[in-house]
């Protein structure tokens, strides 16, 4: 095990979930302030529930019982957290949502989604070390109590996907002097 000497992270497991927790309670007052719109409410629901799932997703890669658990729900949190920019990018295009309303929960996404895929990134390279499983980036220490039952990781490909951990920089297409929310 790597101690806290060896290892600095740049923002605490627990900052990380009070982050994703906030985002997820900016997430439930956007839906509560969308119109009552048959079409707001469906992409606001849809939103509600990757917004509100960032953080739930986060917590429990927390609670991983090895580093390949561990990098697989943080890649439930990768995915949760870009299906979040995506509902909301729909609410700003097809017109329910001004941009500028949105403009602060775009940036926190983009901020959420790049801190996730560079945790993801250090833990698989940690893992291709010659060190026995070490923790991963955002991961706080693990139990000493012994879990009897073996974690279950979703299944990934042998050679991962590169394209799954880009995205598309929104700066280039998003109004920069926006509000914050």
């Amino acid at each position: 095990m790597l101690g806290m000497g060896d290892w600095k992270p740049s923002m605490s497991p627990e900052e990380f979930k009070n982050r994703t927790k906030a985002y997820g309670l900016r997430i439930v007052r956007l839906f509560e302030a969308l119109p009552r719109r048959e079409v707001s409410q469906l992409l606001g629901r849809q939103l509600l529930r990757a917004g509100t799932s960032v953080g739930a997703n986060y917590r429990a890669a927390c609670r991983a019982k090895s580093r390949a658990d561990f990098v697989s729900k943080m890649g439930t949190v990768e995915e949760e957290c870009d299906e979040t920019l995506y509902w909301i990018d729909l609410l700003v295009e097809s017109g329910q949502i001004r941009q500028s309303r949105v403009a602060g929960l775009i940036k926190e996404g983009d901020e959420l989604l790049a801190l996730v895929v560079a945790s993801i990134n250090t833990a698989r390279s940690r893992s291709q070390s010659a060190s026995p499983d070490p923790q991963p980036a955002m991961s706080p220490p693990q139990s000493a109590t012994p879990n009897p039952q073996p974690a279950m990781a979703r299944p990934q490909s042998a050679t991962p996907n590169p394209q799954s951990a880009i995205r598309a920089p929104q700066s280039a297409i998003r109004n920069p002097q926006s509000a914050i929310e």
